[in-house]
């Protein structure tokens, strides 16, 4: 399999997936604002979205939209228990996740990364973020992972956005759940060979 990223972007997700998996993925670099590919070559020609992450699978077969992908990756490997079997109530509880994770955090990032955004944009942003965190530091209060016990695809894309917070200049410290939900995953033997091959630790 080949995996489109951004260093650090939300590209990250899919690759620390991929690892917890246990593959070893083939990375294709791409660079976001010429959409060009590190080997050479538009990488719109491959994903017309222009955006990561896309993943090839083996058959040429390509998938994007990073909740879509990890899911499918945790389903080639249900014995490591990445994502609740399909069809449970479990695996809505991550679907749930995932969706809240996509349209309210995720997204709520973007205008921080973007250059024409005013500062009346960003504050707004960051105030709309304030308002979403508490929700996911409460449930990170009682329990280590997103869905309890079991670390879940949903950890490491929550993982993947709070990494944006000190880039971005928002302050998380006012949940510290948060805070340590972020060491916890980044500990993980996996977290640290995705970051390393993204050249994202020092």
């Amino acid at each position: 399999m080949k995996l489109y990223y951004s260093p650090g972007a939300c590209s990250l997700s899919p690759h620390i997936v991929l690892r917890e998996a246990g593959f070893d993925p083939v990375l294709e670099k791409v660079n976001l604002r010429t959409k060009e590919l590190a080997s050479g070559g538009d990488y719109t020609a491959i994903n017309p979205k222009g955006y990561v992450p896309a993943m090839q699978l083996d058959s040429g077969e390509l998938i994007t939209e990073g909740p879509a992908i990890i899911q499918y990756i945790a389903d080639l490997v249900p014995e490591k228990k990445l994502a609740p079997p399909n069809g449970t109530l479990a695996r809505t509880r991550l679907q749930e996740w995932l969706n809240f994770l996509a349209t309210e955090l995720h997204k709520n990032f973007t205008p921080l990364f973007n250059p024409a955004a005013t500062d009346d944009m960003r504050d707004a942003t960051r105030a709309m973020l304030a308002r979403r965190f508490p929700l996911v530091a409460s449930a990170l209060e009682a329990k280590p992972y997103l869905l309890g016990d079991d670390y879940s695809v949903a950890d490491a894309y929550l993982f993947t956005i709070l990494s944006w917070s000190v880039p971005a200049k928002v302050d998380i410290s006012a949940w510290p759940s948060l805070a340590a939900f972020a060491e916890r995953v980044k500990a993980r033997p996996a977290v640290q060979a995705a970051l390393k091959a993204e050249g994202l630790l020092n």
